[in-house]
């Protein structure tokens, strides 16, 4: 199967959707607000690359490369990302994917829907890996024809330097990278952020830490913007501390479908992004997702304004926490291992105001 839908999942397919794709199945299936979506799963990665050629000439050529030698990086790993762009999709995926987005866009009762396509590696299933912002996301891609254009895209960003780097790294080898990309309805929120279910200053189960800025979450995740943080106790549902950021700027979308970054205006820069009912339901979102999963969690979750309040809380994604998860020990670890998370925003706040509720 090269398509699988989010409201149909089926675990016997997880090792060829990555962790991403997998997690949004789960969660769509136990009933979590999930923008509706599919994957084309990396089975249909292998196969295209296989038909093509392509497939085993990307294998020598990662291989054999001296990941020391930085011309060699660069020049390998720009051919590898042009041949995989350059080599058309086949027809069978193409029929099969265009369908599919078809089949979205009816579902939502708008003629080329607005979609993020998201990369979704299977190697990012390994135990200890660690392939925050290794892979590529596109947001607000609109007509079939654009999806094929970026699922060519998000396969191919498993060969920038970094990823390269990354899995030579961490040993994993290269015939075991492959390439699921999820096609999802776009939200476009109002707030955006991250919540985790423990305190990653200290590993406090017990608490929800909230991070949220306007617009788009992309903002915080670059970060170009420092984002406002509360902690909410499990408890209690109440909300503990908060500290309210100068949030400068914001990713939104343009006249042109185009995501771009801009100036907030002054009376927001200081304002809190989420009333306190809704950092409440954030947390309890949040607080859902672990209790399915039976662990910490790490949820990506945006106000969607187009729904009622009460109902406008999504869940985008929700994976298992890694840094007190593994480790119990040096708060100094963080910042190494989430990579480029938003964890460190939390734990190097600057131009920020707080308040501390007893």
């Amino acid at each position: 199967m090269e398509i699988a839908w989010f409201d149909r999942h089926d675990p016997a397919l997880e090792p060829v959707l990555g962790g991403k794709n997998t997690s949004l199945g789960i969660l769509t299936m136990a009933g979590l607000p999930v923008p509706p979506g599919f994957a084309i799963t990396a089975a249909a990665y292998r196969r295209a690359l296989a038909e093509t050629g392509v497939e085993s000439t990307l294998a020598r050529m990662v291989t054999e490369l001296d990941v020391t030698d930085p011309s060699a990086l660069g020049r390998v790993a720009t051919e590898a990302r042009e041949m995989i762009t350059g080599t058309p999709l086949p027809q069978w995926l193409v029929e099969e994917l265009d369908a599919a987005y078809g089949t979205l866009s009816e579902r939502s009762g708008q003629a080329d829907l607005p979609v993020a396509v998201r990369s979704s590696a299977t190697c990012e299933d390994q135990p200890d890996a660690s392939f925050a912002g290794e892979h590529d996301t596109y947001l607000w891609v609109r007509s079939a024809e654009g999806v094929r254009e970026h699922v060519l895209r998000c396969w191919a960003s498993l060969f920038t330097e970094r990823a390269i780097c990354y899995r030579r790294q961490m040993r994993y080898a290269e015939d075991g990278a492959a390439m699921s990309v999820g096609v999802q309805q776009m939200v476009m929120p109002r707030t955006s952020g991250v919540a985790f279910t423990l305190n990653p200053r200290n590993g406090d189960r017990s608490q929800v830490a909230i991070d949220a800025s306007w617009g788009l979450g992309e903002a915080v995740v670059s970060g170009s913007v420092t984002p406002d943080n509360f902690l909410v106790d499990k408890v209690v549902g109440e909300i503990t501390e908060r500290t309210i950021s100068d949030k400068a700027v914001e990713h939104v979308l343009d006249g042109a479908d185009r995501v771009v970054e801009r100036a907030v205006e002054p009376e927001r820069r200081t304002a809190p992004s989420l009333s306190d009912e809704e950092v409440r339901a954030v947390a309890a979102l949040a607080r859902r997702a672990e209790k399915h999963y039976g662990r910490p969690q790490d949820v990506e979750w945006a106000i969607d304004p187009h729904l009622p309040e009460g109902e406008n809380v999504v869940l985008l994604q929700s994976r298992p926490e890694t840094v007190w998860s593994r480790k119990k020990t040096q708060v100094d670890e963080v910042a190494r291992d989430t990579y480029a998370s938003i964890v460190h925003n939390l734990l190097h706040p600057s131009g920020t105001q707080t308040v501390h509720l007893h």
